[in-house]
């Protein structure tokens, strides 16, 4: 990266997450617990603090994922999920005039396939989709090797587009287990773990959907690899076989017999990938 120490936030609903990263090499990382429904000030106060426990004077510049949407020009982030209280934040306004540095936002998914591009699986790859299949089912999309966030910083929503009698996310994610089984996925996981032969049929019904929903992706983007996220990619072998199955049916097989399926190894992609927001930015403008 041309900027050589960037601070990469990761901000969530209950938590935050910070770490340097120089030199394409992420440093030790902090984070706190966010008071999820505190006001806006008491919210943005907490993020400062974990900015100001983590940053040095030599800092280059900010970059922070939320889940939300992003007017990414103007910084403003709009109804942050489960932080209530932050419906229009001009994010990127306030931490500039207080760092006096550049800061870059943008949405977590999207910060999340941009750090397996640049730092994961998805490296020596130009068009990846990472998808995070955790709480909900959305993803980043990477075209000719950059970020493709949309004009509204809500592409890869992928979870929203109808399905069945629903949509994706029911079905895609998490929320499969607690509306379809009425148990969390980490029971159901403990359960297979355990051999579980009911628990391991659940997974493999929901293999089934989720190859649906990858075939979807395939559909619109046609990518190299699909990198998965989240907290089911850790149930991924009981899984794979019905997912891949699914897939199987795509309508243009010559076109899966190149397509990559990895599981995101990389600990932290999400703060990675908002420190990599400004190298993206510096491709764009060349």
């Amino acid at each position: 990266m041309a900027r050589t120490t960037i601070l990469g936030v990761d901000l969530g609903g209950t938590n935050a997450r910070a770490g340097l990263v120089r030199n394409q090499q992420l440093g030790e990382v902090s984070s706190i617990q966010i008071n999820s429904l505190g006001s806006e000030e008491e919210v943005l106060g907490q993020l400062c603090g974990l900015i100001d426990r983590t940053t040095r004077q030599d800092v280059d510049g900010i970059g922070i994922g939320v889940p939300s949407v992003v007017d990414l020009e103007s910084g403003i982030v709009y109804d942050v999920q489960n932080i209530p209280s932050w419906k229009e934040v001009p994010l990127k306004s306030i931490l500039e005039e207080k760092y006096s540095v550049p800061v870059l936002i943008n949405n977590d998914a999207n910060c999340f396939a941009l750090g397996e591009k640049h730092f994961g699986k998805g490296v020596g790859h130009q068009s990846v989709i990472g998808l995070i299949v955790g709480t909900g089912f959305a993803g980043g999309i990477v075209v000719d090797g950059k970020l493709y966030p949309g004009r509204n910083c809500g592409a890869g929503e992928f979870g929203m587009i109808p399905y069945l009698e629903s949509i994706y996310e029911h079905y895609c994610s998490g929320q499969f287990f607690t509306r379809h089984v009425g148990q969390t996925g980490a029971t159901v996981f403990q359960r297979a773990v355990e051999g579980d032969r009911e628990a391991e049929t659940i997974f493999a019904e929901f293999g089934h959907h989720l190859g649906q929903g990858i075939k979807m992706v395939l559909y619109a983007y046609d990518p190299e690899m699909i990198i998965l996220g989240g907290s089911v990619r850790k149930a991924f072998r009981f899984f794979q076989k019905a997912m891949w199955e699914s897939i199987r049916s795509f309508a243009f097989s010559d076109s899966i017999t190149s397509l990559e399926i990895e599981v995101s190894e990389l600990e932290h992609a999400a703060i990675l990938g908002a420190a990599a927001l400004h190298h993206d930015a510096q491709l764009a403008v060349r």
